[in-house]
């Protein structure tokens, strides 16, 4: 079996039969990382080294036009054609209709846990990033400590809805972990870690959302989900 498509010509497949995962675990990376490894789908993983611009490369382009990862190719669809899909939230929903895992059928439960990841999507990872951009990288040598500030803010502020959110709850969806905390947990684990922002947002108050990231970080899925394409 070969596949035909650009990306293979840069990134070759071992293993053409399986869904082919194109990456680096950054936060919005490790998230279908951990969706692969917590659904048991069998995969093949390509490292994307976006320090040094591979994701816009030709190759790379032509499955994502937006130079960003994660990307996937699936194989296997059922109608026979392949699909290539970019976007961690897409996938996310792509891979829990796939294999009927991390995503009620029922649709009040379905379209409220989409309704966190799109929250996620649109919210946290925008102002999570930006304070790892002011207060760790390039920005943080700016002397208009303005920017950082208004990130820190809004950042605090989505942890506080996560807070309230989780508040009684294991998961964001109550008892069941979803693909809306599958979408959650690199951001908050990058924030308090890698962004070296944990005192900036006052992460300390926020008891339920530490429960909940020591939860997550604790399952065997989510440790080598971390670690695809490391």
């Amino acid at each position: 079996m070969t596949l035909d498509h650009p990306i293979f010509t840069r990134w070759p497949a071992k293993y053409p039969h399986l869904l082919q995962l194109f990456s680096l675990p950054t936060p919005n990376g490790v998230k279908v990382g951990i969706m692969l490894e917590e659904t048991g789908l069998e995969y093949e993983a390509h490292r994307i080294d976006i320090t040094s611009n591979e994701s816009h490369e030709a190759a790379f382009l032509a499955l994502n036009p937006n130079g960003k990862i994660p990307a996937i190719y699936d194989p296997n669809v059922p109608n026979g054609k392949p699909l290539a899909l970019f976007e961690s939230g897409a996938i996310l929903i792509y891979l829990a209709e796939k294999t009927g895992q991390f995503l009620s059928a029922d649709p009040h439960l379905r379209y409220e846990t989409i309704q966190w990841l799109m929250w996620q999507m649109g919210g946290v990872g925008p102002m999570f990033g930006q304070v790892g951009f002011f207060n760790k990288f390039a920005g943080k040598d700016f002397e208009d400590k303005r920017p950082l500030n208004r990130y820190v803010t809004e950042s605090t502020k989505l942890l506080k809805v996560l807070d309230d959110r989780l508040d009684g709850r294991d998961w964001v969806m109550g008892g069941d972990f979803t693909i809306a905390d599958i979408s959650l947990l690199g951001w908050v684990r990058n924030l308090i870690g890698f962004y070296e922002a944990r005192d900036l947002v006052h992460f300390d108050q926020f008891v339920h959302v530490q429960s909940w990231l020591k939860r997550g970080l604790n399952r065997p899925a989510v440790q080598r989900g971390l670690l695809v394409t490391a």
